[in-house]
């Protein structure tokens, strides 16, 4: 059978000899188990996984034991086939190639029964002369290897020495050796992910003929003169001269809305020539600067690259361009040892304000273009300016990378090595030095990426000994750490990019260590660099316990995702928090239990007699015990920026761990599989609010820090639980806060606080304050506890009812309550959307919330799904 082809000719010249001919091979292919017992139709790009379940051989992979009841898949050694027509005369062209934009992961490529490549790392293109093994009808067949028997070969074959960890934790029902495969690592599991180790084309494939030459890729640099306070250009471009004579031309760079129209001559010579452009931009003309979000525009410019070439062929390449410098400022503060550690953009110091972004999705196919941007924006939706790319993951498709450009999301972007070390013989090297040349080539021309990493948590894992190496080895493996991450990663970052600074690994001490060889005898001082941070046993509302760091790129608590959510891909035996299908879905060791030992701290827990009742009211439970453990700690680093308190602070960065979830289970998300908001995500829309008040206590004073670059008044109140009154409030005098800076608004012992406020106690109030001028609220309404709400007095079950009605695509929910509420959750069921705001704390007698729908829908609908719950409806 004879598949369609997509037929694209592109770039062309004045003949059919001189253009250049792109057919593309996406779409329909067909796929062979092993032992050929099973064949099936596939889609490319697309995966095994995914062909197996779209022909109904399979059940959604996600649903309850899945994971473990198709291990097989990925055990198999499967081959995918397509064939096809060439719809041109072969004998025309000089020069045929097979392009994979991305396979995964290890190949044996046959065409026309005839060898023509092999291919072993997923985060690489790959591309194979076929010129003299192309014919007229073709058959192309990828042999794939499993990745589980490959990863397992590799580790048996490195005899000199074990390179751990060999297997990962039991209760994430994994698979073993991933750190000898370059592949995205969490395929073979992680403590918030399944294992579904993929096979297949992930991204586009195509054939390219030509006689006289190619563009293989096109890139480009701004780069700042801060000597002379110009900026340049910098465009390179990589060709395949076929033609044994020298190709003559011109490359004509326009930049029109700055008044760029630039010509070059060009002189290409046979073999792969690497032409670079460099253009000078007028200090006359006014450039406009790329901000990260909430902090300036982001404008870019549309510039196109023409090259015309003898024998009427051109090239053109489009491309918008940004401009901006970012500097990683590490220098001594004053009252403190150690060193700075923070971001700049443009000049003026950035506080990153953000989360951990992982993969979206097992199977890349199911992460469409629509799923990228509800995500994005839901990133800057609530007050974010900052995602870490974790180094287990992928580098992102590209339009991941553009919409961050679009949205001003700054990308700290980790190499994809993560929680293990790594080896370092021949083929390895080779393979990882074709990855990282050819993802800094793609994609530093992105203003959203803002510093390199080269891998997550290995000099941790390396210097404090997380895998009992001998200390008479341990040589051996500091050898490998800085070949692998230092004389190569790094080495091969700076080659292809200048502009933006590279982090050894995170957390890291920064200039310290490289200062002690790459390797710090703490990578986890709050003195330099970033740090990750996890405390589970200890009380998450004592601001105590949280390091004063100079950045912490990872930080959480784990909750449940919405019974909506958990109900697709579970039946209804497995709705208890004490179900096999609770435990198996929880792939942190004791994670079930230490969500509710955090949640004791503070909160009841749920006792219902009825079953599925107790178990969403747990969910419930676990959501607001994260929300509020992440609110307290992101408040603490907020309000840390400006200060030194016994030698430490000037925090300049809060990055949560995590954003999103690649899957429906228990996790450190504020995002849930598909992108629902946690109530931790409305939190953060507040806890990272440009201008925010923060109250914590110290000592039996309560205190008020201002975060903020706006002039403002500030209003404090205080609510009695059992009145929906307030028993009193106090404004202070006006005040000027500084732009970028953290400063004390407001300071007074509880005690005399409370006897301001009539017959308010710690159990029976609740203090909630803002910021604002005398004729606008500038801030969210923050609020602080004075007692533990298990300890509450006076408060009761609050009968919260909602009147919905329509605005255009918006609907608004008008809410009246009874009693004051706190947590109040709004819940529509799976009806996909989010409102302005959930899961606050309800003060008032009236409210309204807006809820934007994300698919059409229907008050009538709304109405049928609506559901509220507060605090009191638990116990």
């Amino acid at each position: 059978m004879l598949f369609r082809l997509l037929l694209l000719l592109a770039l062309c010249g004045a003949g059919s000899a001189a253009m250049v001919v792109s057919v593309s091979l996406r779409g329909s292919w067909r796929i062979r188990s092993g032992n050929g017992s099973l064949e099936l139709p596939a889609e490319v790009p697309g995966c095994v996984h995914s062909a197996l379940f779209h022909q109904r051989l399979i059940q959604d992979p996600y649903y309850r034991f899945n994971n473990l009841n198709y291990r097989w898949i990925a055990l198999d050694n499967w081959t995918y086939i397509k064939k096809f027509k060439i719809p041109f005369d072969m004998s025309k062209w000089r020069k045929v190639n097979l392009v994979f934009e991305g396979i995964d992961t290890v190949t044996a490529v046959l065409l026309n029964n005839v060898p023509v490549g092999e291919t072993d790392n997923m985060f690489r293109s790959y591309s194979f002369d076929i010129t003299h093994v192309v014919q007229a009808v073709n058959i192309l067949e990828v042999h794939f290897q499993s990745p589980v028997i490959y990863a397992d070969q590799r580790s048996k074959v490195h005899t000199h020495y074990s390179v751990p960890p060999n297997c990962p934790p039991r209760v994430q029902d994994g698979e073993c050796h991933v750190n000898f495969i370059r592949k995205a690592q969490c395929s073979f599991s992680w403590d918030w992910g399944p294992s579904f180790p993929t096979q297949g084309i992930w991204k586009d494939v195509r054939i390219e003929a030509y006689n006289i030459c190619h563009l293989n890729y096109f890139t480009f640099t701004p780069i700042y003169d801060n000597n002379i306070q110009e900026w340049n250009l910098e465009i390179e471009s990589s060709f395949d001269v076929s033609s044994s004579k020298p190709v003559l031309g011109q490359a004509i760079i326009a930049i029109p809305e700055l008044k760029i129209q630039q010509t070059n001559s060009v002189e290409l010579h046979h073999g792969e020539r690497i032409v670079k452009l460099f253009v000078k931009i007028d200090k006359s003309v006014t450039i406009e600067t790329w901000w990260p979000h909430g902090h300036g525009n982001q404008t870019g410019y549309n510039m196109t690259v023409l090259f015309k070439l003898d024998g009427g062929l051109s090239f053109e390449k489009s491309a918008k361009v940004y401009f901006r410098t970012v500097e990683l400022i590490e220098e001594p503060i004053k009252g403190s040892r150690g060193l700075s550690f923070y971001f700049k953009i443009n000049g003026l110091p950035i506080f990153l304000k953000g989360s951990n972004w992982i993969p979206a999705d097992s199977f890349q196919d199911r992460v469409t273009s629509a799923l990228l941007r509800l995500l994005l924006q839901s990133v800057v939706d609530a007050n974010m300016n900052a995602l870490r790319v974790w180094g287990g993951g992928i580098y992102e498709q590209d339009e991941f990378y553009e919409l961050c450009d679009e949205l001003g999301i700054m990308v700290w972007q980790d190499f994809m090595f993560a929680c293990a070390l790594y080896p370092t013989d021949q083929d390895f090297m080779d393979s990882v030095r074709a990855e990282v040349a050819y993802q800094v080539r793609r994609l530093k021309s992105h203003p959203s990426i803002i510093t390199w990493s080269g891998n997550n948590e290995n000099e941790a894992a390396l210097v404090l000994n997380w895998y009992d190496i001998q200390s008479s080895h341990l040589s051996t493996y500091i050898d490998d750490y800085v070949t692998l991450y230092v004389k190569n990663i790094r080495r091969i970052v700076f080659e292809g990019d200048q502009t933006r600074p590279f982090i050894t690994s995170s957390p890291t001490n920064g200039a310290k260590s490289t200062a002690e060889g790459w390797l710090s005898e703490n990578p986890y001082d709050p003195n330099y660099g970033d740090i990750h941070f996890y405390d589970y046993v200890g009380d998450c509302w004592n601001w105590k316990i949280f390091p004063k760091a100079r950045f912490v790129s990872e930080y959480g608590y784990q909750s449940w995702p919405s019974f909506s959510t958990l109900e697709k891909v579970s039946s209804k035996e497995d709705w208890s928090y004490e179900s096999k299908f609770a435990h198996h879905r929880q792939h942190f060791t004791d994670g079930n239990y230490k969500m509710l030992h955090q949640a004791e701290l503070h909160f009841k827990l749920p006792q219902s007699a009825d079953q599925l009742r107790k178990f969403k009211d747990t969910i419930y439970l676990t959501q607001v015990m994260q929300a509020q453990c992440v609110k307290t700690e992101t408040e603490f680093y907020r309000r840390s920026r400006s200060e030194i308190v016994y030698g430490e602070g000037h925090t300049m960065g809060a990055l949560y761990w995590q954003l999103n979830d690649i899957w429906q289970a228990p996790s450190w998300s504020s995002l849930e599989y598909g992108g629902r908001w946690k109530m931790l995500h409305y939190f953060a829309r507040h806890f990272f609010a440009p201008l925010l008040p923060v109250g914590f206590e110290n000592e039996d004073v309560f205190f008020i820090y201002g975060v903020s670059d706006l002039h403002s008044d500030h209003k404090v109140r205080a609510h009695t639980w059992s009145s929906l009154e307030p028993v009193c409030s106090e404004t202070t005098k006006p005040f000027v806060m500084k732009a970028g800076e953290s400063a004390l608004l407001y300071d007074k012992p509880v005690a005399e606080l409370l006897r301001g406020c009539t017959n308010c106690t710690r159990q029976s109030c609740v203090v909630s304050f803002y910021l604002s001028t005398d004729r606008e609220l500038l801030s969210p309404t923050n609020y602080h506890f004075l007692s533990s709400p298990k300890e509450a007095k006076g408060l009761q079950k609050a009968n919260i009812t909602a009147t919905i009605s329509q605005q255009g695509d918006t609907f608004v929910f008008h809410l009246k309550t009874s009693a004051v509420a706190p947590f109040v959750w709004l819940d529509v069921g799976s009806i996909p959307g989010r409102f302005s705001d959930n899961g606050f704390l309800m003060t008032e007698k009236t409210r309204t919330v807006f809820f934007y729908p994300w698919k059409p829908t229907s008050e009538s609908e709304l109405e049928r799904s609506f559901h509220v719950t507060s605090l009191a409806d638990i116990y």
